[in-house]
């Protein structure tokens, strides 16, 4: 190797010529430190120690009883003092060990090592040096960590506690003294027992000092016994706690859970109520717990313990005023809690749909025929009743007091008569009655309305339509009717809706329904008398949250066909109508009546259904007669046609005006 000779002319300062010199010297001396690569095969133990003595330049003393074998097995070169710390590790595998005295190293068993002077401490030892270390612990009884540490020292170690000063020596080899070391700092912790003074604001100290007495006493789960002091002063009505910190704080979050107010007003408590009726709520809970007392009783508790519960309504503040012990005042509480909750509505639509048809056909002749003047000529008349007023009615009309009055004899469709009377000769008449009537009825009713759960409500639309059930008149001598009057029964006509729903689990109801739908019949015959429609349907149905439901209909055809005749010459042809009247009523009745059910859950639903509604008859108002002038009122300047205002005006003044006694109610 050829290395090339520097000197400090080569260089701008003489500091680095220095640095330069330095690394110079330190890479020839790596250069020639000896590098050994050692390999044994069940070689003698005293022919290693000479190696190793030769290398290192270390003295050895070897005890009589220091004989082995030793194999060690290695592939990296390594330096002589890797290789005498590998030394070392030989010693402590075969149960030896090195003790250096002065510039002499002695080589001795294990059990023979305590008896040598060593190192005092761990500093600058090798892992397999023998320590012999003093340690001073603080807050921990040094004898109650011997029985701990004692399954980790060999057995060719030493460990005593000095009770008087608190401290343990230990004795093995310096690695294992080190690993001691940690644990015992990890143990020797200060527990921090100061005393802390718990003041109490509703609770009584006493009480709580007694009760978490009981609840420290019991043993713990390991075992450890529980050391935590607990004293009440009852001048400042506090808790004094001594011991461990964690212990502490676990007491100290026990104090504050119990030292909680009893509920306002202590066994007295007024609660104001939300939703449920104080004056329906009161009797119910004061039954409950008379009740639950009576029990007690039979069963043998103490009723002292109980007392008396008394609950009554105030009305006038929806509120309940209960006076009650602590525990029934809890449960009493808790039962108001669940039964005063927001409850859910339900938006209940029907929908009625009814088209009726209504065809007549009518057509009959009745004639007379009297020559009773001629002697012997004949008296021939025919009357049907189907036909109305006749012949007969006519005549019996015209006998009474000879005035007749047209309207009570011809009916409805067309009349037309015939006829002759003569005093000497033969008289007749004839009348013909022909009718064809064609009524149609399409109604379409969408009641709704809106209850909460489990509650009836009831929605009636109609009105109150007069019917004559009877009529009286004098007769005077002279001129008429005297006094004539007339009884009226008046009769509601209309939709009349009547709901209970019970929301059940999930999104499913079960509707308790009354419908009534009454109308007045367009009937094809052209009847005097009103005829009125009715249809009633009573149901308990269960139908899902938003679907719709048909709940019943009616489909009815009818068909009536009358055929009144003189017999045998009633069936001759062509001559034949002249001796029969038909009649003939077909009617088609369509009736469909159809549920709809929606839960309102939230105030939010609620108001979506409400505009949607309010938008509708809005706009109903404003595209009725008069939206081509503009909005105005026919032949009526400068008038405005009554709409509903948009929604959110309205809102806004309505929630300007009493948005604070509203806030302030709550």
């Amino acid at each position: 190797m050829n290395i090339r000779q520097f000197s400090c002319k080569d260089f701008g300062t003489h500091t680095v010529c220095a640095m330069l010199l330095s690394l110079l010297s330190l890479s020839s001396a790596l250069a020639q430190q000896q590098l050994i690569t050692p390999n044994y095969v069940g070689a003698e133990l005293r022919a290693i120690v000479q190696a190793v003595s030769a290398v290192t330049g270390k003295n050895f003393i070897i005890d009589p009883r220091v004989r082995a074998e030793v194999t060690m097995l290695s592939s990296t070169p390594m330096t002589p003092d890797a290789f005498y710390a590998a030394f070392l590790s030989i010693l402590q595998v075969h149960g030896f060990v090195a003790i250096t005295s002065g510039d002499i190293i002695k080589i001795v068993p294990d059990a023979s090592a305590r008896q040598y002077p060593s190192y005092t401490n761990t500093d600058g030892t090798a892992g397999d040096d023998i320590v012999t270390q003093v340690i001073q612990v603080h807050n921990v009884g040094a004898a109650q960590l011997v029985p701990i540490l004692r399954p980790l020292v060999p057995q060719y170690g030493h460990l005593v506690a000095h009770p008087g000063s608190n401290m343990l020596i230990i004795s093995d080899r310096a690695g294992n003294v080190k690993r001691l070391l940690s644990i015992i700092r990890r143990i020797d912790q200060s527990n921090d027992e100061d005393i802390e003074v718990v003041p109490m604001a509703n609770a009584s100290a006493t009480d709580i000092v007694r009760v978490l007495t009981a609840l420290t006493q019991s043993p713990r789960a390991d075992g450890a016994p529980v050391t935590i002091n607990l004293v009440a002063d009852a001048r400042t009505n506090s808790v004094l706690i001594g011991g461990d910190k964690s212990e502490r704080l676990r007491l100290r979050a026990l104090i504050a859970h119990l030292d909680t107010p009893l509920e306002d007003g202590g066994d007295t408590q007024v609660r104001y109520l939300r939703y449920a009726d104080a004056e329906e709520l009161a009797p119910k809970l004061q039954q409950h717990f008379a009740q639950q007392q009576g029990v007690a009783v039979a069963g043998g508790a103490a009723a002292g313990g109980s007392g008396q519960i008394s609950v009554w309504a105030d009305a006038q503040n929806n509120a309940i005023v209960v006076n009650a012990p602590p525990k029934m005042m809890r449960s009493l509480m808790m039962i108001v809690d669940k039964l005063d909750i927001r409850r859910l509505q339900v938006l209940v639509e029907a929908i009625i749909v009814e088209v009726i048809v209504d065809r007549t056909a009518q057509l009959g002749i009745t004639w007379a025929v009297d020559g009773s003047n001629r002697g012997n000529s004949p008296v021939a008349v025919t009357n049907f009743p189907d036909s109305g007023a006749g012949v007969v009615q006519l005549a019996g009309a015209a006998a009474g007091d000879g005035n007749i009055n047209p309207a009570g004899l011809i009916g409805s469709g067309l009349t037309f008569g015939v006829g002759h009377i003569s005093d000497n000769g033969i008289s007749f008449a004839a009348i013909l009655h022909a009718l064809e009537g064609d009524a149609n009825t399409n109604i379409i009713s969408t009641p709704s309305i809106v209850t909460t759960d489990n509650v009836e409500a009831t929605l009636s639309v109609g009105q109150e339509v007069p019917f004559v059930t009877g009529s009286f008149s004098n007769t005077g001598s002279v001129g008429g009717a005297v006094n004539p009057f007339q009884t009226i029964q008046r009769q509601k006509i209309g939709v009349k809706l009547t709901i209970t729903p019970q929301i059940n689990a999930g999104n499913s109801l079960l509707l308790k329904i009354s419908q009534e739908i009454s109308s007045i019949a367009q009937s094809a015959a052209g009847a005097v008398d009103l005829i009125t429609n009715e249809r009633t349907i009573e149901t308990t149905v269960i139908i899902d949250d938003g679907q719709i439901l048909v709940l019943g209909g009616l489909l009815e055809d009818q068909l009536r066909e009358s055929d009144q005749r003189v017999p045998i010459l009633g069936s001759i042809p062509i001559i034949g109508a002249l001796f029969r009247s038909r009649k003939t009523d077909k009617i088609k009745t369509n009736l469909m009546v159809f549920i709809r059910a929606k839960i309102l859950r939230n105030s939010a639903q609620t108001a979506i259904e409400t505009n949607a509604k309010y938008n509708y008859m809005r706009d109903v108002l404003r595209g009725g007669r008069g939206a081509e002038f503009g909005g105005g009122v026919a032949i009526m300047p400068f008038t405005e046609r009554p709409t509903l205002p948009p929604l959110q005006e309205y809102l806004g003044e309505k929630s300007s005006g009493g948005s604070a006694s509203d806030d302030s109610s709550q």
